[in-house]
Formats: structure tokens, sequence, C-alpha cells
């Protein structure tokens, strides 16, 4: 048994990254599924996020208050990340460099690594678990749910929204040891 030389794995998982990209894509035949994705997908966008911040600082008493902030500083550290990689990779998105991808949904920029919506998901995800951990499993729920129709929009890549977990959960989780829930 000879072992695969790097270039033809690395080849081999951008290949495999193309075919989920496609299979999963293939999903928005289904007028209900498409609208179900892009909703799914507007959830993710910043908006929402902030909404979930006020209610926690408004609504949740103390406690709620510093989640709030800790949402805030753990969401500003996954948005300079998320702009650094996404500056430095470049990479096209699928429906730029695949063909017969429907896109149903216009993206928020240019690229797609790593995924933002996944990224801050994960991040908030986390947080909110350590505080909140019933309010967390629906958020954990959620950022499942962002990463898959990510990919099905053909605005991402597995690996783009593989990335945004590793770095939206290694912020979180970094940022729980600096500022640990009282």
């Amino acid at each position: 048994m000879t072992s695969q030389r790097w270039p033809e794995r690395v080849d081999r998982l951008l290949a495999l990254d193309c075919a989920c990209v496609v299979a999963l894509n293939r999903v928005l035949a289904h007028r209900r599924c498409t609208q179900w994705a892009r909703w799914v997908s507007r959830l993710g966008d910043g908006e929402s996020w902030v909404v979930l911040v006020v209610a926690l600082a408004v609504l949740q008493g103390p406690l709620g208050a510093r989640c709030a902030l800790h949402l805030i500083a753990v969401g500003a550290a996954g948005l300079m990340l998320y702009l650094l990689i996404k500056r430095r990779a470049c990479r096209p998105r699928p429906y730029v460099r695949l063909q017969g991808l429907h896109l149903c949904t216009l993206p928020l920029d240019e690229f797609s690594f790593p995924s933002g919506h996944t990224l801050h998901a994960v991040a908030f995800a986390v947080v909110v678990s350590a505080y909140f951990p019933a309010l967390g499993v629906v958020l954990v729920l959620f950022a499942v749910l962002t990463g898959i129709v990510r990919v099905v929009l053909g605005l991402h890549y597995p690996s783009d929204v593989l990335a945004g977990v590793a770095v939206g959960g290694a912020v979180a989780a970094l940022s729980l040891v600096v500022m640990p829930p009282i």
C-alpha cells in the first residue's frame, strides 16, 4: 500500500467539498426548502444577534447583562478574525466556481472562507450555553442548521462551515476562560 502524497489528498478533499455542495444544493429543487433555507440564513445575519443581546440584557437581569457584554466581546473578536481570514483566503463562493448551482439569496460579500454566519452562530451558542443552558440548546441547534443551509444555498463549501465552527468555537472557549460566567 502506497501512501498518498499531500497534493493528492488535498485534491480529493476539495473534490469531496464540491460534491457535497452540489448534492446539498439540489435540495433547492423544492420551493419550501428554498424558503426555509433563506429564512434560517437570514436569521443568522447580524440583526438577529443584536436582538438576542438586547433581550438578554433587558430581560435576564444582571446575569443577562453580563452574558450580553460577553456576546458583544465574542462577536467583535469573531468579526475581526473573520475579516482577517477572509481577506487573506479570498476563496470564491461555490456558486461562482461550480456550474449548475442554484443561488437563492445574495451573499453579504464576495468570498466564502470561512462562514461568518456559522462562526457567529457557534460562538454565541457556546457562550449562551455557559450562562443559560436551555437557551444554549436552541442556539446549538440553530448553529447546526445555519451551517447546513449556507451550503444548501450554494454560498459556502462544507470546509468553509467547518472553519467557521473551529474559529467560532475557539473564540468562545477562550473567552470563557478569560471571562467565565459567575
